[in-house]
């Protein structure tokens, strides 16, 4: 019997950094040819566009394929099956498939799609990476099992709560075979140890927990670890169970409705850096999630990809704008539910 093809899962919370940790990869990848499977969340590709313009000769556009119906654990039977498939059957299938999935989504039960009919014989998941912004974490976000931030709910009663962003954050780091621990340069020493010592505490024993700025790992790190992770659901198990077991495509729901996604499209920037500064502040008074796409600057040939989470925002020409590409600045913005799109709108504009 031929051997499986290897299929690594990348998880983690909005803006925490997979797509930059796996451009890394890619343009590292050592002649491996690799395929994507993104899930985005929103209507506007950016992810993929991102990944797709990497060029990396071992991963061209067909090798990256989207999937934008939801988030991929919830359309597992629908959506993501079928693609997988379709990558398995192709007359030269890829070395390895990484798996991008929306920041909302669990990954156990994308895990056990691994187990289905016709899919168990041909792949496995090679391994579970759980991407942490480490800057976010040690602010307390999204990390209720930080011993800092039990303290502060156990006094007070308003706090003795979960979120659903806490709830995501504690599945996919129980699912995990590794955690990166991303944007560490903006931690300092001490902050930095003491978060990747409680995370290996709060996860299985074996998990590796690296630091790194950039999604900067060799890609030997990332893929090879050979964890054949669907063989291991019991250790796996859901903190918070929001889904069902059942392979007939019904798999629950984890609090989607909490949150809302729009796209805005804008002319083009006149002033990148006043612009970024905007960008910021209306994340700052619409409590955004997150803020990515790409614009067009005036006189300038080359694409502006803008990515920005919290108070953070990056930047950076990608490639030249195509001529079927109008000269505009189109975003996903990403958030809680009630979003007063008509407002952001008039801010950033």
């Amino acid at each position: 019997m031929a051997s499986k093809i290897p299929a690594t899962v990348v998880t983690g919370f909005l803006g925490s950094g997979k797509t930059t940790l796996i451009r890394h990869m890619l343009q590292n990848a050592q002649g491996k040819r690799i395929a994507l499977i993104i899930n985005e969340f929103g209507d506007l590709g950016v992810d993929g566009e991102i990944l797709k313009g990497c060029g990396v000769e071992t991963c061209t556009e067909d090798d990256v394929m989207e999937l934008s119906n939801g988030c991929i654990c919830c359309t597992v039977a629908d959506d993501f099956i079928p693609t997988l498939k379709r990558l398995l059957d192709r007359p030269t299938p890829p070395d390895h498939i990484v798996i991008e999935t929306s920041g909302l989504a669990l990954p156990q039960p994308l895990v056990r799609a691994f187990t289905w009919p016709g899919i168990s014989t041909r792949v496995t998941v090679d391994g579970v990476v759980t991407v942490v912004d480490g800057k976010a974490v040690t602010m307390g976000q999204f990390a209720h099992n930080i011993a800092a931030v039990d303290a502060q709910r156990a006094q007070d009663d308003n706090l003795d709560h979960e979120t659903p962003l806490s709830e995501l954050f504690d599945d996919q780091i129980a699912c995990a075979d590794m955690i990166v621990v991303n944007k560490a340069d903006l931690l300092g020493a001490d902050e930095l140890s003491h978060l990747i010592a409680t995370l290996r505490a709060d996860s299985r024993d074996g998990v590796q927990v690296i630091g790194t700025t950039m999604g900067a790992l060799p890609v030997d790190v990332l893929l090879g670890q050979n964890a054949a992770a669907e063989a291991n659901l019991d250790t796996r198990h859901e903190v918070h169970h929001h889904h069902n077991e059942d392979h007939d495509g019904d798999d629950g729901h984890h609090g989607h409705d909490d949150f809302e996604s729009f796209v805005l499209i804008l002319p083009e920037l006149t002033d990148p850096v006043a612009f970024s500064a905007r960008v910021v502040a209306t994340i700052k008074a619409h409590d955004i999630l997150r803020v990515k796409g790409f614009a067009a600057v005036a006189g300038k040939p080359m694409r502006l990809t803008v990515q920005a989470v919290g108070p953070r925002i990056d930047s950076y020409f990608d490639r030249p704008l195509r001529a079927d590409e109008g000269r505009e600045t189109r975003l996903v913005v990403i958030g809680p539910a009630g979003l007063d799109r008509a407002a952001i709108a008039r801010t950033l504009a």
